[in-house]
């Protein structure tokens, strides 16, 4: 079978073959809406598929980014790439995605994986532990952007929630309805994942200034399939929290297990607040009061800031974007008698 070159395309619309490569690379000024119609339909009617390495190769462009997450399942992650994804197609761009599971090295081999496939630019959830390769990659001028978390030392630009903030709205409305025992459910706190230290020390400061008790053992920090344990522990001490603050979705999903399987009821018994808007927090029984962050804002962001190094459009000078939470007042929390 024939393989359709662009010069059949040029001849079946009656244009030259450059209209059809301007056509094809969105550059439309100087052509009429009749002859973008004629191009449109002789490549539907021919099936003409551009070749995208002999393009890359003229342009020195592969018209694709790679973006790496830390956890495909985090909510945040999957509305973040939505984001990234719809303003990566208004620019005609493709996008790899690779989930590096929070693991440095998986983390490695697909920034090496990725640079090899000669992507434009990257994306990057960073797991915190490549920072030699990240300085390497600002020193040449990769383009590079950090999202939800920034690696020390390391200038990028980095898109953020503002976390101190989320906790502290967390904390102030529990406080300002009567709760005093308020813990706290968060991963592991590791030094590098700036989001869970940042949302603890907003969670320990906010509780001080409302004059609040800092409990040690209201501080449930442990790995995801352990938290349930950590909670059962925690209420059969005999005096346990009020009230709890959940940091993120999968804190949050393994509260509502404990909850489920120890028949507590919410909020009569138990309040709960979590950072990430779950889809199902406006239709489980009590809604969940949650602070949402701008996902899709902060994705756009990210794209925003990739192409504009990319393009060279003006002088890069990185920067941090800590973008504000959103409260959401669901049927979680009660006012305390």
């Amino acid at each position: 079978m024939k393989k359709v070159t662009m010069a059949d395309v040029a001849k079946l619309a009656n244009v030259s073959k450059s209209t059809v490569s301007q056509y094809l690379n969105k550059r439309y000024e100087y052509m009429s809406e009749e002859t973008r119609k004629r191009i449109a339909r002789a490549i539907e009617e021919l099936g003409y598929q551009p070749n995208i390495i002999a393009r890359s190769l003229k342009q020195k462009t592969t018209m694709t980014i790679g973006v790496i997450v830390f956890n495909i399942l985090h909510m945040l992650t999957t509305q973040v790439l939505h984001a990234i994804e719809e303003a990566c197609q208004e620019r005609g761009f493709h996008v790899i995605v690779c989930n590096s599971d929070d693991d440095p090295e998986k983390e490695k081999k697909y920034i090496e994986m990725l640079l090899a496939k000669q992507v434009d630019g990257l994306i990057v959830f960073p797991t915190g532990k490549n920072a030699d390769i990240y300085q390497k990659m600002v020193k040449e001028r990769f383009p590079l952007v950090f999202v939800d978390r920034m690696v020390p030392g390391i200038e990028a630009d980095a898109i953020l929630l503002d976390n101190k903030k989320a906790a502290a709205l967390a904390v102030e409305y529990f406080a300002d309805r009567g709760y005093q025992r308020i813990g706290v459910v968060a991963p592991p706190l590791v030094s590098h994942v700036i989001p869970r230290v940042e949302r603890i020390e907003g969670f320990r400061q906010a509780l001080v200034e409302k004059g609040l008790p800092v409990v040690d053992d209201y501080f449930i920090t442990m790995k995801i399939p352990s938290i349930q344990n950590g909670l059962a522990k925690l209420f059969a001490s005999g005096r346990p929290p009020e009230a709890l603050f959940a940091i993120n979705d999968l804190t949050l999903m393994e509260v509502l297990y404990f909850i489920k399987d120890n028949h507590i009821k919410v909020p009569d018994e138990l309040a709960i607040i979590s950072i990430d808007d779950v889809p199902f927090a406006h239709v489980y029984t009590p809604t969940l009061t949650t602070i949402a962050q701008p996902t899709f804002a902060m994705g756009k962001k990210a794209a925003e800031r990739l192409f504009l190094q990319i393009t060279k459009e003006k002088k890069h000078q990185p920067q941090i974007f800590r973008f504000p939470p959103t409260f959401i007042e669901r049927g979680s929390v009660k006012e305390k008698t």
